[in-house]
């Protein structure tokens, strides 16, 4: 199958999961369209076993292998869904908490990698090397509340705790994709010191908060020499591919410089570059682009469940790895966010939204898939599989529940949807 084949079938099912979902099921979209896939990938499996002659599994690995779909997704896609993100952040309240957001995307990831990592190497009765744990810990570490930031917002989440939310979400991508990469390599046998690990998480993050500055600040100045819709939008296509693509070619963090590009670009582009008409066109067009990234990536986490080698021992392993994950989330927001309020009252229910609204999504999965074979990489991505899919599908259904007991007035308030070129 080409490329353009695959593209093809994957939006004539996304198209009929999506009528499905809004005609009979009616969940959130995304969860929707996760849950359908799911459904197809049991079914796959269920063929697969009372059909000798049939291997529909061994076909969809060989597939991922020949199209290389977790690269597609850690060098393509998610350049573009952050870079849409970042135009749905309300700039003013991620102002108000940029001390949190920060510690959120540095000192919580840290601390997730390594209490996760430590807890499921006891969890799998250290038959997993410790090294290996930390790398399943790093790669579970980013937040991907996309599924249910629709649903915040029509709950009536608070503005900063909005902020909080998206604003977790978009940095400690990249903080989480560090901290993987100088796992991956100490498992791999590679090894460093303490002062080259500290060297090289400096260069990629410093880097990548630079280069996107650099890049968010040019794409402002020729965002102003034109007054052409399209031309403007093609700028913004341009700055978000090309900055992760010189990022990732200086060994930078892409997610990092293009969050700070589309900030930037939100910022000041947006609202001081562009006329009405172009801003209508500009952020349109990445929300459809949002939505329909969004939409492909969800389809094709249920599908991940075909590249898992189901048994028993590796599904108690992962229900362990479930309430650890909620364990190890409420411990390492808590702390920092304990920090930062330490003059104030006890934020509870802010710990209590990051907690339970800390959804791992596309990313861990394209981390975890990006795993070379080893005796470890089952036990890792039934694990990772096994929380991604409870926190999508049970936290991000009962989310809007928790945002109403802890905000009761947001059961009658209807929030207004936010302008980015208004902040």
């Amino acid at each position: 199958m080409t490329p353009f084949a695959f593209f093809s079938a994957l939006l004539l099912l996304v198209a009929v999961l999506g009528i499905l979902n809004e005609r009979y099921v009616k969940l959130p979209h995304t969860i929707g369209l996760l849950a359908g896939s799911l459904l197809l990938s049991v079914a796959v499996l269920l063929v697969d076993r009372a059909v000798d002659a049939v291997d529909l599994r061994a076909a969809w690995r060989a597939f991922v292998d020949e199209m290389d779909l977790p690269h597609l997704f850690l060098d393509g896609m998610l350049a573009l869904m952050l870079f849409a993100g970042t135009l749905h952040v309300n700039l003013r309240a991620l102002r108000t908490e940029k001390y949190t957001v920060a510690a959120l995307a540095t000192v919580s990831v840290v601390l997730a990698t390594f209490l996760y990592g430590f807890g499921i190497y006891f969890v799998l009765a250290m038959k997993v090397p410790l090294i290996w744990c930390l790398t399943l810990g790093a790669l579970l570490a980013p937040t991907d509340p996309v599924a249910v930031s629709g649903l915040l917002r029509k709950a009536g989440l608070p503005a900063d705790q909005m902020a909080l939310v998206n604003g977790e979400s978009l940095f400690n991508d990249g903080v989480a994709v560090v901290m993987f990469s100088l796992m991956l390599n100490l498992a791999s046998g590679h090894s460093a010191d303490a002062l080259s690990i500290m060297g090289l998480f400096a260069w990629e993050t410093v880097g990548g908060i630079t280069l996107g500055t650099v890049a968010g600040w040019a794409a402002y100045q020729a965002l102003r020499l034109v007054d052409h819709p399209t031309i403007e939008l093609t700028i913004t296509l341009a700055a978000a591919c090309m900055t992760y693509t010189l990022a990732h070619s200086l060994h930078m963090s892409g997610p990092l410089a293009v969050v700070v590009t589309g900030l930037i670009i939100a910022h000041k582009g947006t609202r001081r570059a562009m006329r009405p008409p172009s801003r209508t066109l500009v952020i349109g067009f990445w929300e459809v682009v949002d939505e329909l990234l969004n939409a492909l990536l969800f389809v094709l986490l249920g599908f991940s469940l075909l590249s898992l080698e189901p048994g028993q021992g590796l599904i108690w392993a992962a229900i362990g790895g479930v309430v650890l994950a909620l364990a190890t989330r409420l411990v390492s927001v808590a702390i920092p966010t304990f920090l930062i309020h330490f003059r104030g009252l006890p934020p509870f229910r802010t710990v209590a939204i990051l907690t339970w609204g800390g959804l791992r999504g596309g990313m861990s999965i394209a981390l975890a898939l990006t795993l070379h074979d080893s005796p470890y990489r089952p036990n890792l991505l039934a694990q990772c599989y096994a929380v991604v899919v409870f926190t999508i599908i049970v936290q991000g259904l009962t989310m809007p529940y928790l945002v109403r007991w802890l905000y009761p007035a947001s059961r009658t308030a209807e929030p207004e949807p936010v302008d980015p070129a208004l902040h």
